[in-house]
């Protein structure tokens, strides 16, 4: 008399072929994630769409909105859900951005603000003038010391696998954390070599990397999986961050996306709900646990637009649950929960 247990499975080569060019189509660059591969896709039936998600116990959790045109956007949030019902699971979404939150108080879920979300505007990025004078004093201190920034085309990770692979490990060895996944890429193989490769040098020798994003009709750019040589001089993520901006501005891009600052913009007053209070407590003092402020501080140097993201969840389901599952799925297990991560770049 149990609901019956669906046994999910990460995503088939097929299927991560068949969603390459729904991911290159869509308007934000996170959509790259689908190709990650620890993750099961749920297309919709003319596989104009999917939604990709991840299964923690009964929670069953999208990582952000799906995929595809608004029409089957809507379509598959309503499949996703009766999936879950189906299955007697608990349907979560994960960083849904303000703009579509009637979708998810139609489907009769409830919302709580988990964060924001860092855009720079690259038509108003500069390095003139005194709004860039210290962007600019950065990136010809980086070119006196003879760093080179390049990108390499999609497929070319393999031809520097070893080297990438060492930066890789020596990176969570200095944090000494574990890979995470879900909402970030971890190394894998196959997953870089779908990308573009953005690369910080010093005389031939690879000092940083990051798989470079990027959406349809160049609305955004960014990045996902960012290591740099412990060893190696500081301030080199900031330095390929700042060029890859200069590249995404000279080529059309609108936006580019520096990604998520978790618990920030909630509010401590006497009238908030108990979670912005707790949340907003966690961001001021937290720092053991995990380096919100400096995330923030970090991002806040390139001028960016902060944009709200949510958590929708059943209304009969409790938020420390959902926060449970959603806190192994995004640190890779248990052992990833209390690692403290810290910013990538000085």
């Amino acid at each position: 008399l149990r609901t019956t247990r669906l046994r999910t499975v990460s995503a088939t080569r097929a299927q991560l072929d068949a969603a390459a060019p729904l991911v290159a189509e869509s308007e934000r660059s996170s959509a790259g994630l689908a190709l990650l591969g620890d993750k099961s896709l749920l297309f919709d039936e003319e596989q104009r769409g999917l939604v990709m998600y991840a299964v923690e116990g009964r929670t069953w959790v999208s990582m952000g909105e799906p995929i595809g045109p608004p029409e089957v956007r809507v379509e598959l949030l309503w499949r996703f859900r009766e999936l879950c019902d189906a299955y007697g699971a608990r349907s979560v979404f994960y960083q849904v951005p303000a703009e579509h939150l009637p979708y998810y108080l139609d489907l009769g879920l409830s919302l709580v603000k988990f964060g924001e979300e860092a855009r720079v505007p690259l038509e108003a990025f500069t390095l003139e003038g005194k709004d860039g004078k210290r962007q600019r004093k950065i990136r010809n201190a980086a070119q006196r010391d003879g760093w080179t920034f390049e990108i390499l085309p999609a497929g070319s990770s393999s031809d520097h696998l070893v080297e990438l692979k060492e930066i890789s490990d020596a990176w969570l060895a200095g944090k000494s954390t574990q890979e995470k996944g879900f909402s970030l890429g971890f190394f894998d193989a196959d997953y870089l070599g779908r990308f573009p490769l953005a690369l910080v040098r010093h005389e031939g020798r690879i000092l940083a990397f990051a798989n470079v994003w990027s959406s349809g009709q160049k609305n955004e750019l960014s990045v996902d999986l960012m290591r740099y040589r412990p060893d190696g001089p500081s301030g080199t993520m900031g330095y390929l961050f700042l060029e890859l901006m200069i590249h995404g501005k000279e080529e059309g891009y609108r936006w580019f996306n520096l990604g998520m600052a978790l618990l920030s913009g909630l509010q401590d007053r006497a009238n908030a709900p108990l979670w912005s209070k707790f949340a907003a407590f966690l961001f001021a003092h937290g720092e053991e646990f995990y380096n919100f402020q400096g995330l923030r501080e970090f991002k806040d140097r390139f001028k960016p637009v902060w944009e709200p993201k949510f958590i929708a969840y059943p209304r009969e389901t409790s938020l420390p649950v959902v926060l449970a599952a959603l806190a192994k799925l995004t640190s890779g297990g248990l052992k990833g929960i209390v690692s403290k991560a810290k910013p990538d770049a000085s």
